[in-house]
């Protein structure tokens, strides 16, 4: 069938603020709290039908803008900005279009308006993400459609010739790409080790909560059978070599699959290197390199994408996040010898489709797979942001995502109580009640997916997803 054309009416947001259990500290940030924000679209089709989507993100600070200079509040008034101008210039098209041409034909000015202010791409990413994530609830309800069979048939338009967008995929066939992806029925946790984590009990926390969650990373071990690991970097070969085998001495046992993340922490491809020598000559820690399958953001954004990195990339696979920050980027970062790239929801689900069929086009023409997108975390939280960032991943076929939002923050237990129970009702199989919250249920080591992969709309299954609207306070 033909994609649906439509008007976007009105675009709202609101916010309710999260408070971190544990801090979560990644590269040069500690993040204690921070507010998430949701996102209502309401969109009239040709025939005068409307639905109505939503969509909610973690405002995460000094990721998207590692200033310094800047405080938290800078840093979410610049999302906001990103928001405001989205919802401006999505409103305001003229003519009825699919849910890929909103997103299209609106790229490049709010990429050059942010830039004009001063702004990341990075951030001005962050608007058009989320709305276009409520969009394609909207569209997946009116049809009765899950995600994953929406995506399949395209029913969201995507359509990269004359986009201007991805040039390098001309030829590339789409379509065929999209029906070739079914939904999994679970994923692998991996698991993220924050620099501020507890390792074991030797670490001292006086303030740590008395929520029945864990606390160190080897009772998390314990509880949720984990076998993926995340490992921050603080950008100190010493110290994290030093924390890295602690860390070793834990997870060695267990850990199928390993990545590291350095987060901008190293200031070129020889300051790497230097860390990766000392890593594979430490005895302590030859299992834990066996199990590392790359390398995430090592360098910082700045300087990623100036100079080649292929040598340091054919001892290990380098994958980009930061320096992702346009729809190009991953074409650059090819050409310089990264293999890797995120898959973030923050970032636009369109960038993350759009370089998963880059990968597969690449791919096609090597002796064997060398090109991979990989899903990664922004602290995303029970409720529609987590199911939507699962949903997109499990249709894309991915084996394992970073999940961090669970460990950080006690579950749904700071939404109303009605909330919760609607969530669990919804998506039996993904939360489960304990300590007197819903939470997150990782079995295993794995999350299931099934009522994501059913479930009308994008990942929300209902009109409103059993969000509490009316307990956050809507701010512009």
């Amino acid at each position: 069938m033909d994609a649906p054309r439509f008007h976007i009416e009105e675009i709202r947001f609101a916010e309710r603020d999260v408070a971190l259990r544990l801090p979560f500290r990644f590269g040069a940030a500690t993040v204690t709290a921070c507010p998430q924000v949701y996102v209502r679209a309401r969109i009239r089709f040709e025939n005068g039908g409307t639905a109505e989507g939503c969509a909610a993100e973690m405002m995460v600070p000094k990721w998207f803008d590692k200033n310094p200079a800047l405080n938290n509040e800078q840093n979410f008034e610049q999302l906001r900005f990103a928001l405001r101008d989205a919802r401006d210039a999505y409103v305001a098209e003229d003519d009825a279009q699919t849910a890929w041409t909103h997103f299209a034909s609106n790229y490049a000015g709010l990429q050059a308006r942010a830039k004009a202010k001063g702004l990341q791409a990075l951030v001005a990413s962050y608007g058009p993400a989320l709305i276009d994530r409520a969009v394609m609830d909207a569209l997946c309800l009116h049809t009765g459609t899950s995600f994953a069979a929406a995506m399949s048939a395209n029913l969201c338009g995507i359509d990269i010739a004359g986009s201007g967008l991805a040039d390098d995929l001309a030829g590339f066939d789409m379509p065929a790409f999209l029906a070739g992806h079914s939904p999994r029925a679970s994923i692998a946790a991996r698991h993220t080790v924050g620099l501020a984590d507890a390792i074991d009990d030797s670490d001292a926390l006086p303030d740590a909560p008395a929520d029945g969650l864990p606390i160190t990373l080897a009772a998390a071990v314990k509880r949720y059978g984990l076998t993926h690991f995340k490992l921050k970097l603080c950008g100190n070969t010493a110290q994290d070599i030093d924390r890295l085998q602690r860390i070793a001495r834990v997870i060695d046992g267990h850990a199928q699959l390993v990545t590291l993340d350095g987060n901008e922490q190293y200031a070129d491809a020889d300051d790497f290197a230097v860390f990766l020598d000392r890593m594979l000559s430490t005895p302590v820690l030859w299992k834990l390199a066996q199990k590392t399958v790359f390398v995430e953001q090592p360098i910082r954004r700045d300087a990623a994408l100036e100079r080649s990195v292929l040598a340091l990339g054919k001892r290990i696979p380098l994958l980009i996040d930061e320096s992702d920050a346009t729809l190009d980027a991953f074409v650059q970062a090819r050409a310089l010898g990264y293999t890797g790239v995120s898959s973030k929801s923050c970032k636009g689900f369109y960038k993350s489709v759009v370089n998963a069929a880059r990968c597969a086009h690449w791919n096609a023409a090597e002796d064997k797979p060398r090109y991979f997108l990989s899903g990664e975390d922004l602290t995303m939280q029970a409720g529609i942001g987590v199911q939507q960032d699962l949903a997109l991943v499990g249709w894309l076929g991915l084996s394992h995502v970073e999940r961090n939002g669970h460990h950080y923050v006690n579950g749904l237990a700071a939404v109303p109580e009605a909330e919760q129970q609607a969530l669990l009702k919804l998506h039996p199989d993904l939360y489960e009640p304990s300590d007197g919250a819903t939470r997150l249920a990782i079995r295993g080591g794995q999350l299931d997916l099934s009522s994501l992969a059913t479930a009308p709309g994008f990942a929300t299954g209902i009109p409103g997803a059993g969000i509490s609207w009316d307990a956050m306070r809507s701010v512009y």
